[in-house]
């Protein structure tokens, strides 16, 4: 749709839902406010739904706004592309907070996954399919679905009967396309005395799980040491999600114009913690999300000198999300990292092969 910012208006009218998408993506990708996304999502699919005749004849009358969830922002989004002009929020939008690939380009190009992302069956913002035409778009072979697991219940995360209905529609969905795959998957939490909150028998169904630490953050460092290493020696988990659970303060995010105030991640001994990764074969994730930027540089240091394997992961809940990666491309790289030490640099059956085989 970046091509609507060049229109001629001569040739006619944009798609207002086409418009409105692709906002709701750039929102997305530059880590909007949610009600900010929202109000555009919210109003594509209205328009979505809507009579074309309606739709003209309330443009042509001024009475775009009388429509419930339409307000002066996106009715002149939709008045503009119903007029054939580059509506003024996307020439915004497109011509700013652009992700380019810097120094990491070369593990960029070698990408063929993404490891770690969710859909609206938990926390995420759009449809598993959406979720995949977008990573199909940005080249990606496949994606590893891993949305939450049931203790998230903020997240919506997915009980046993959920998660396995999922698994009936990746099947279905599998079937659409000869040059994409979604692999199945999960990220399920690490509960606080290192159990993994799913059933096993499921979980030895997924080809790829990623375990994370959602709760209880600042419990004592022995004992999330002994949590998570518990976690990454099981024959279950592949990657170890966002290992501290920070967040960094709005102002060093490299997009977005938030505010957060941030978090402190969790402390462990990384030193016991990789070196378990190392002995189970357990990747570490570099979280590519740029409120995370999870490890940091001194723990993904360690990790490398334990001689982990790493999974460059953009932990998106949105499909402008899926084009984060950049970010842990470039971090790996001002370590050195190697393409070869990256597990999405795989193709899908030796990255499902190599989760299979974790040792015990």
């Amino acid at each position: 749709m970046a091509d609507a910012c060049d229109h001629d208006p001569a040739d006619g009218p944009l798609d207002p839902v086409d418009v409105l998408d692709r906002i709701v993506y750039l929102l997305d990708r530059r880590l909007e406010e949610g009600r900010r996304v929202r109000a555009y999502a919210n109003a594509r699919d209205l328009v979505a739904e809507l009579d074309p005749d309606e739709l003209r004849t309330r443009h042509r009358e001024r009475t775009l706004t009388e429509l419930p969830g339409i307000g002066p922002a996106t009715s002149a989004v939709i008045a503009e592309a119903l007029d054939g002009k580059a509506p003024k929020k996307l020439t915004e939008l497109e011509a700013t907070n652009p992700i380019d690939v810097g120094e990491g380009a070369e593990l960029r190009a070698a990408l063929r996954g993404d490891c770690h992302l969710h859909s609206n069956w938990s926390d995420g913002g759009a449809p598993i399919e959406k979720m995949a035409e977008a990573a199909r778009a940005l080249g990606h072979e496949y994606m590893v679905l891993t949305d939450h697991s049931p203790r998230l219940t903020i997240a919506h995360g997915l009980d046993p009967d959920r998660l396995r209905k999922q698994l009936d529609v990746i099947d279905e969905l599998n079937g659409r396309w000869d040059d994409f795959r979604i692999l199945t998957g999960i990220e399920v939490d690490i509960l606080a005395d290192g159990t993994l909150d799913q059933d096993e028998d499921l979980l030895d169904r997924l080809d790829v799980v990623v375990a994370s630490v959602h709760s209880k953050l600042s419990m004592d460092a022995k004992e999330m040491t002994r949590r998570m290493v518990m976690a990454v020696a099981s024959p279950h988990v592949d990657i170890l999600g966002h290992c501290t659970g920070q967040k960094v303060p709005g102002h060093q995010r490299p997009i977005g114009k938030s505010d957060f105030a941030g978090r402190v991640g969790s402390s462990f001994d990384a030193e016991v913690v990789f070196a378990a990764c190392a002995r189970f074969d357990t990747a570490v994730e570099i979280n590519c999300r740029p409120e995370r930027q999870d490890p940091p540089d001194h723990l993904l240091e360690l990790a490398l000198e334990w001689g982990c394997k790493l999974s460059i992961d953009t932990d998106a809940h949105a499909p402008g999300q899926l084009e984060w990666q950049p970010f842990g491309c470039d971090k790996a790289a001002r370590h050195g990292v190697a393409p070869e030490q990256v597990v999405n640099t795989w193709a899908a059956d030796q990255l499902v092969e190599w989760a299979s085989a974790h040792p015990t």
